[in-house]
């Protein structure tokens, strides 16, 4: 699964995705993409996590990353690993800006944040959670339109090459689907049935393994520096 671009792994369980065809294109946005992608042309330096070519991550951008996953997860990675997600965002991000992809709009980003807020079970429990996590709804709703923007990408640049045929339908439903129905005590349907539901998964898999692969490949060619923390202005 493609890090923190809690990505993927996020839009899925909110059901994002269905918002908007998969294979949307790539659209001018009003503003410069730079600055909508997610407030950083305005952000505080309020310390240095890590260096990324010409760029930084900031220590303020760490703590919002991890308190943002324990209200989404129920827990926070590690330092490390956040900075390596933030890593990865980054190379996403500079791709996606260069190809001017459209930011999603507003009420994509409420769909998102009211589906979010319902897992808590009502509206002043995740209200008391955010707040807990020091979390306004101005930099929730940032992060998801930032968590929406970066997965609607990956989906736009690898879905064209995420094939899959009848064959890898009839294993999935074989090996997969059937037993976990079962297990649980569930009816199966017919494969045919299920067809579209199944080939959506494998599509899913194939994006998430090839992107995985890409930013891979990218980071290894990037140089970048994480600023033990304490250290930097």
């Amino acid at each position: 699964m493609v890090r923190a671009i809690l990505i993927l792994g996020l839009l899925a369980a909110l059901g994002a995705f269905a918002a908007e065809p998969a294979l949307a294109q790539a659209r001018p946005p009003s503003s410069t993409p730079a600055d909508l992608a997610d407030g950083r042309a305005d952000r505080t330096i309020d310390g240095i996590a890590a260096r990324i070519e010409d760029d930084i991550i900031t220590s303020s951008e760490v703590r919002e990353l991890a308190a943002f996953q324990e209200l989404v997860d129920g827990r926070a990675k590690s330092r490390g690993e956040i900075i390596r997600e933030l890593t990865d965002q980054w190379i996403v991000r500079q791709e996606a800006t260069a190809t001017n992809y459209r930011q999603p709009a507003d009420e994509e980003v409420n769909r998102a944040y009211d589906a979010l807020a319902k897992q808590f079970g009502s509206p002043a429990a995740f209200q008391e959670r955010a707040a807990t996590l020091n979390l306004s709804d101005a930099v929730i709703r940032r992060l998801l339109r930032e968590q929406l923007y970066l997965a609607r990408f990956l989906d736009y640049r690898f879905r064209p090459a995420a094939q899959v045929d009848r064959q890898q339908i009839e294993d999935y439903y074989e090996k997969e689907f059937a037993p976990q129905l079962k297990a649980r005590g569930e009816p199966v349907p017919p494969v045919d049935d299920v067809e579209d539901t199944i080939r959506e998964v494998l599509i899913q898999r194939a994006i998430n393994d090839r992107a995985t692969k890409w930013l891979e490949d990218t980071r290894e060619r990037l140089k970048v520096e994480i600023v033990p923390e304490g250290e930097g202005p």
